[in-house]
């Protein structure tokens, strides 16, 4: 071997470079004949293999391992989409549906942004601000505004609540707008009821209570057609106390009448508007089939039988868009501070109101409920809880139906006569003991109401 190694070194130039050509030769011959070497591939199993990277030589067994990898790779990614996917499936939050749900969030909220909008100056916000805050709610506070924004407010929304139409109950209804202490969600559950009597009455104010449900607002007055009495109450000192004995007393007449909603606002004169809208609410979340509604007061006298008999049965099939009560035509705001109904100018300045229902009782067909809360969201509010309202429908551009006879509701007090009340639907002003004296009387009279002398 070293004097082979040895001969090779001596060899002179020109021997080295014949040498070098005849190797080159016998490459290219071998390169033509096993065309492997000349791609720059590798033999396996006496296959010709492409390695994909000229120039370059690669393994057999390096080879295998890369494309296992790539092979992991792909079953790791596919693994992982499949069990985003499956997620999704799970919560039922496909893409197209979070976007839809997203939009919807955005809607509600800029229709919350817009509900809190007031022609209120600051001035008038601070007097207001002690009487109309409730109390734990997550309520926006009533917002000022200044002129420009006011005014491309009422020309791009407040002229045009087309909205209404389009938005489902289901948009509006994410989030319950004060915390239910007391609540009948099931009320409607079994079927729905032909009228809800949505009774507005103060905390402390048990007797009445008490009255209405032996008269009017017992469930017996409308007969098998379905009737359903609520009383709509807020919260005050009296009721927030600790170990309250008024709270008690009303959670033991909701556990044995279960006809009490009570959220957490203050209840107050200047907070009307607000009991009747969340009375509005309930209607549109737990009993959207409701045929007709009507909302009262707790010192009111409630022909019930003659509303039902009298008036809503002739009318057939309940139509929509019905609203109906003493109607209030042409009344101006009250200017008078000293007056229970004074309007600000700031309020309130236009020189007339839309025609309203007197707030003592009105009725309405069932799917005014949702059309007027979703109304009350962006349009800013007002403390007299009947123009308010009135107010909504002249933005849903709604008539309020004059009532076949002017002295069917009464927002005063009618003297009393079984002649009188047996054609009447409201009396205001009728004290408890009152309320059951004067519907005993009525009922024993009702086949001749005219004939007896009281």
């Amino acid at each position: 071997m070293a004097e082979h190694t040895a001969s090779i070194c001596n060899r002179t130039d020109e021997q080295q470079a014949s040498h070098s050509v005849q190797e080159k030769a016998t490459k290219k011959n071998v390169a033509h004949r096993d065309p492997c070497i000349k791609m720059q591939s590798f033999h396996i199993s006496g296959l010709c293999v492409y390695s994909g990277r000229p120039g370059k030589s690669h393994k057999p067994k390096e080879i295998m391992r890369w494309k296992r990898r790539q092979r992991y790779c792909s079953v790791a990614l596919f693994l992982i989409g499949l069990v985003f996917a499956g997620g999704l499936v799970i919560q039922g939050q496909w893409p197209s549906q979070i976007t839809k749900e997203k939009s919807a969030a955005q809607e509600l909220q800029t229709m919350k942004t817009f509900s809190n909008l007031t022609m209120l100056k600051t001035t008038k916000l601070q007097e207001f601000e002690q009487s109309l805050s409730p109390l734990n709610s997550n309520e926006n506070v009533i917002l000022a505004l200044d002129e420009s924004l006011q005014q491309e407010l009422e020309s791009s929304l407040l002229s045009n609540i087309s909205l209404s139409e389009e938005m489902t109950a289901a948009r509006i209804l994410r989030e319950e707008p004060y915390e239910y202490i007391l609540n009948e969600p099931n009320a409607c559950l079994l079927r729905a009821p032909f009228l809800v009597l949505l009774i507005e009455v103060e905390p402390k104010k048990t007797a009445a209570r008490d009255a209405i449900r032996k008269t009017w607002a017992n469930e017996s007055v409308a007969g098998g057609l379905g009737l359903i009495r609520l009383f709509i109450i807020g919260v005050n000192q009296d009721t927030q106390r600790n170990d309250s004995i008024l709270q008690q007393t009303i959670e033991e007449e909701s556990h044995r009448y279960h006809d009490i909603i009570q959220q957490d606002y203050r209840d107050t004169y200047n907070n009307l508007t607000l009991k009747t809208l969340m009375g509005m609410y309930w209607i549109t979340k737990y009993c959207p089939e409701a045929k007709y509604v009507m909302k009262t007061d707790s010192d009111m006298f409630v022909n019930t039988e003659y509303l039902i008999e009298k008036l809503l049965k002739p009318r057939g099939q309940p139509t929509q868009k019905y609203f109906t009560g003493l109607h209030m035509l042409d009344f101006s705001p009250n200017r008078n501070k000293e007056s229970k109904w004074y309007m600000p100018q700031e309020v309130y300045p236009g020189s007339r109101y839309p025609t309203f229902c007197s707030g003592t009782g009105y009725v309405f067909s069932g799917d005014l409920a949702q059309r007027i809360y979703v109304a009350s969201l962006i349009i800013p509010r007002l403390h007299l809880e009947d123009v308010y309202v009135g107010i909504c429908l002249a933005k849903l551009k709604i008539e309020p139906t004059p009532p076949p006879n002017e002295l069917l509701f009464n927002h005063w007090r009618v003297p009393y006569s079984s002649c009188r009340y047996s054609n009447l639907i409201t009396s205001h002003g009728i004290h408890p003991n009152e309320i059951i004296q004067y519907w005993q009387h009525l009922q024993s009279n009702k086949h001749n109401p005219c004939q007896t002398t009281w």
